[in-house]
């Protein structure tokens, strides 16, 4: 199962930009002893990148207690990121200095939703 976008999912994610803000929700699926992994990725993250390009963490947690999912369908953490448009996500991805960091994220996940959201009216 795919963790990381791929060249064609960031083409789409620019021709369907409706302008505007993203909000993109993760859900992510941790590999085994992947959590230490991710928490490193995510220190580069809101020191370096997040600030480089514009964009803020909403909401960071971890996974509880399910309500309503199929089995297998929880996940181990949820991550909410705000970027000020899509470009400065596709920016950020294509960053030569994140691309050397995200193969931490890469290898902390066994699974991911990676999600760009807009806002209602």
């Amino acid at each position: 199962m795919a963790v990381d976008p791929r060249g064609a999912d960031l083409k789409r994610l620019l021709v369907e930009d409706p302008g505007g803000p993203v909000v993109m929700l993760n859900l992510l699926r941790f590999a085994e002893g992947g959590v230490e992994s991710y928490r490193e990725y995510a220190r580069h993250l809101t020191r370096t990148f997040l600030p480089r390009y514009g964009a803020e963490v909403l909401y960071a947690g971890t996974g509880s207690t399910v309500l309503v999912a199929e089995d297998g369908q929880s996940w181990d953490a949820v991550v909410v990121v705000r970027y000020p448009d899509r470009a400065a996500f596709a920016r950020m991805v294509a960053d030569p200095e994140y691309q050397e960091v995200t193969r931490l994220r890469t290898v902390a996940l066994s699974e991911a939703v990676l999600q760009a959201t807009s806002p209602w009216g």
